[in-house]
Order: structure tokens, then sequence, then C-alpha cells
């Protein structure tokens, strides 16, 4: 099910945009036992849940007379994230596809699995094995978002169930998303954007 605070996220981005992956999740060696066991034989490192997150760019802070105004208004980077099965090529392509106006400017990695995205995407990369940054080719937005989530996962709900880990995902790109407002602000967003949208237990237990 869609959730209220996914509310607005069906426009495809059109760049520049990063898109990275990253892992959520203890490791299986400190699991209970069928735990663990069940981790392994799935998908993941060492047990942890795949989440690949796409990030369109904002426009840079501006300085000088008459900044104040134009740093309001400015255009400030929007992420999308979600939980995947796996890394294959197939899978990370699918959903930039579906997140990204082709034709966009595309910065990943070096892994082999964005391979591909020309000619649909001008795809850009960066290989972390010998540097970050290359003039405007970098993850480093995206990077600072995965802080964020996993500080946020780590220091506030200590760990999360796999089966409801979108729905974290959600509440913090949200938050990203919405962070040149304030606290009422974001509340007021949020309220409004429940009405029609109801959520059962059942549909929250599986049951």
């Amino acid at each position: 099910i869609r959730t209220a605070l996914q509310q607005g996220s069906f426009d495809k981005m059109t760049g520049p945009v990063e898109a990275d992956e990253t892992f959520i999740g203890g490791k299986a060696i400190n699991m209970h036992k069928h735990k663990r066991a069940e981790k392994i034989r799935g998908r993941g490192a060492s047990g942890k849940e795949i989440v690949m997150g796409v990030l369109e760019r904002g426009e840079p802070k501006k300085k000088g007379k008459g900044s104040t105004k134009a740093n309001k208004e400015r255009k400030v980077s929007k992420v999308r994230v979600k939980h995947i099965s796996d890394r294959k090529q197939g899978t990370l392509h699918a959903e930039i596809k579906e997140t990204v106006e082709e034709g966009a400017e595309v910065m990943t990695d070096a892994f082999p699995a964005y391979d591909g995205l020309n000619p649909d995407y001008i795809h850009r990369f960066i290989d972390h094995s010998v540097e970050y940054v290359v003039g405007t080719v970098h993850t480093n937005n995206l990077e600072n978002f995965w802080c964020l989530l996993k500080r946020g996962i780590r220091g506030t709900y200590v760990s999360v169930n796999a089966d409801h880990l979108f729905r974290y995902l959600d509440e913090q790109a949200w938050r990203f998303n919405e962070r040149k407002g304030n606290d009422g602000q974001r509340f007021l967003r949020a309220v409004k954007s429940v009405v029609g949208r109801r959520l059962t237990y059942q549909q929250v237990t599986g049951k």
C-alpha cells in the first residue's frame, strides 16, 4: 500500500540525478539461530536488506544582495528510496527508469550493474576506489542522506522489521524532502495528506 507520506512522489525526476544503494539491518551472525539461517539464505549482504535511493539535485545557495529571497525560492534536493530484492542490473535499471525522465543526467558509482544506462540517460560514474568527486560527478548528496537515514533508524527505532522497512524509508525521505519547512508546517502537510487514506490493523500486520 502507498502511505500518506508518499503523496506527490510520482512525478519523474529530471536531473541531475544521483543513484546508489545501501544496506540496512544488523549482521546475521548476531541474530537468533532461525533468523540467522533465514537471512543467510535470503537477500542482502550478511542478512542485511538492500535499499536503493535516487536523488534529484537542487540548486546551490546564492550569496550576495537579494540572496535571502532567492534561497527561499530555490529548488532543493529531493530523494526517493525503495526496499529492493537484489542489486542486479535489471532491478537497478528498472528503478531508475521508473523514477527518472529519459535523457536526464544520472550519476552513480562504478558498480557494474549500472552499465548500459546509456543511451537512455547521460550516465556518468565515479570510481570510489580512486576518488569521490570529479567536477560535478559524485554521489555525495545521496551518501549524506544515507547517513541521516541510518542515524534516524538506529537512534530512534533501534531496529526495524523488513516487512515494514518501506514505511520507515518513506518517513525519512519525506522528512528530508520537507526540510525547508518547520515542524508545524510539516505536521500540517502530513495531516492533510492523510485525507482519504485509511490504514487498517489488518494491512499493517498482514493478518
